[in-house]
């Protein structure tokens, strides 16, 4: 064994001296306030002289800077720019500190406030809750963060609830808060009133005009841009959405619908359409209109058939739904006669010379396997056919006329009595809630009246489903009036004789034209008049 003793040798530790301790701490601040009201303002401001004076008289400290967000909230740092450029400097190492009044100054989200905190901690930087006597950098910092993070979360939720209850509150109660200053075609009076901008409101009620006689939206803004109309933002070009929203804006007939659209969280700020999770509060005739009710009820049952137009083939459209064709009429009115499918507009080339043709969807897309001897109509033919039919019975006018109002009071002959039953019904289901309010508040008769209350309930079931029955109806008449009056406004300005293919005029005619046969097509007009006419051809 070897004489030699093992030796052991203690080196003492070297203190490890930081950067930091070498020279003045880099010290910055975070001020934000959640308003632009004038008390906050004064806070933000004395936020702000507040750590200039602490940093800059502290003899180790240095300015890094004053980082601040006025009028914007702690739930989310999307729209703090000053704390992301806090952040972004931090991150190039031109701060060692950061001092900020409270954990609620520096962010309402639980989640937010942890990850910057461990963010800035894996960086060596501290942050320094002042009413809360805080520093990131202790050991049992992050649990005490967290409670005091989810304590202002908690805060700006509850406030969140208030705001939304009072707002909702006002709903209910007929306050409508309306932008006008910001909605085409109206103004403000020297009395903070909306009236009506009657240079912009006919234009807007030119849009419903268009959009009625067959214009896609498309079409719309094409006449609008070529007429020099400037959009609404001041632009020489519109958008077909803007155009789609004039269309779809109830404010236009004078009514306000509050509630269609919700935020879903104060942390998010998600905003929701509101399709049934919310109520919504209808207010009528709550200022000027510029279009009437009856027009703008008749543009959304226009809206709603052309989005829900099926398909004629499911080959090129699995959803089964189609585009609104704007461009020719008869692409929504020209059917086979067979196997009911619409026609489509082809162009056929034989010997450089080309036919414009109607073929049926179906006989295109599947050959002869469900469609087996309908018919390729050739244009010109075809619209002459159509045009001659028109004319047989354009010739007694007013003739015509006195027959689709006819048809018009046959058609709307229930109206009154279902309007008349639908307010009896009405009437009906208030005096089975106040019968069953009142057995309800009767305490001691609560257990004998169990069986009456059985009968309110199976009465007021019944009651509704008819109530929405009779609705549902008094719907559809408005449509078939709207529908069959503007066929008769086009029959009274149009010629006697029509000698122009008109693609408007069809439209407001011609309900539908069925293909009996290669020479021979069955009209079917708006007001219910059927004419079978021959196609020579050309």
């Amino acid at each position: 064994m070897s004489d030699l003793r093992r030796t052991v040798t203690v080196i003492p530790a070297k203190p490890q001296i930081s950067q930091a301790t070498k020279r003045q701490l880099r010290v910055a601040a975070y001020c934000r306030v959640s308003t632009d009201m004038e008390e906050q303002q004064s806070s933000y401001e004395a936020q702000c002289t507040y750590y200039t004076e602490k940093i800059m008289t502290n003899p180790e400290w240095t300015m890094a800077g004053i980082y601040a967000d006025e009028g914007i909230t702690g739930t989310s740092t999307k729209n703090r720019e000053d704390f992301k450029r806090m952040i972004r400097h931090c991150k190039q190492k031109k701060i060692d500190l950061i001092l900020t009044k409270s954990i609620s100054r520096f962010a309402r989200n639980t989640v937010d406030c942890l990850n910057y905190i461990r963010a800035l901690k894996a960086l060596g930087i501290a942050v320094f809750f002042e009413k809360e006597n805080i520093n990131t950098m202790s050991t049992d910092s992050e649990l005490i963060i967290t409670l005091m993070g989810a304590f202002a979360q908690s805060e700006s939720e509850s406030i969140s609830a208030n705001i939304k209850w009072g707002r909702r509150e006002a709903m209910r109660e007929g306050k409508a808060r309306v932008s006008f200053s910001r909605l085409y075609g109206y103004c403000m009076d020297d009395r903070d009133n909306p009236v009506v901008d009657e240079e912009k409101a006919e234009v807007i009620r030119d849009i419903y005009r268009q959009f009625l006689k067959g214009a896609s939206t498309r079409m719309i803004k094409k006449n609008l841009d070529d007429r020099g109309i400037p959009s609404p933002s001041g632009n020489p070009k519109w958008d077909t959405a803007y155009i789609r929203n004039i269309l779809s804006n109830e404010k236009y007939c004078g009514d306000v619908l509050m509630q269609k659209t919700f935020i879903q969280d104060c942390i998010s700020k998600k905003v929701v359409r509101n399709t049934g999770q919310l109520p919504m509060y209808l207010i009528r005739n709550n200022h000027p209109p510029i279009v009437t009710r009856e027009m703008f009820q008749a543009v959304q049952a226009e809206l709603a058939r052309r989005t829900s137009a099926p398909s004629p083939s499911t080959k090129y459209a699995p959803t089964g739904r189609t585009c609104y064709a704007s461009k020719y009429a008869l692409s929504e009115r020209l059917v086979c006669g067979e196997c009911g499918t619409l026609y489509r507009r082809c162009t056929w080339s034989r010997n450089g010379q080309k036919r414009i043709m109607w073929r049926c969807v179906s006989r295109l897309d599947y050959g002869t396997k469900f469609c087996h001897e309908s018919p390729s109509m050739e244009e010109t033919a075809l619209q002459a056919a159509i045009m001659t039919a028109i004319n047989s019975v354009m010739s007694p006018k007013e003739i015509l006329i006195d027959r689709i109002k006819d048809s018009v009071m046959q058609e709307l002959v229930s109206l009154p009595d279902a309007t008349a039953k639908l307010e009896e019904i009405r009437r009906r289901l208030r005096e089975l809630e106040d019968e069953f309010r009142f057995l309800l508040g009767d305490e001691e008769s609560r257990a004998e009246n169990t069986a009456r209350f059985r009968e309110i309930s199976e009465e007021t079931a019944a009651l509704k489903v008819q109530r929405e029955e009779l609705a549902h109806q008094l719907r559809g008449n408005v449509q078939v009036f709207n529908r069959l009056q503007n066929a008769t406004t086009a029959l009274d300005q149009a010629n006697h004789h029509m000698t122009q293919w008109s693609e408007e005029t069809i439209r407001q005619l011609v309900h539908t034209v069925k293909v009996i046969s290669a020479d021979r097509i069955r009209v079917y007009l708006y007001d219910g008049v059927e004419i079978e006419q021959a196609v020579v051809k050309q």
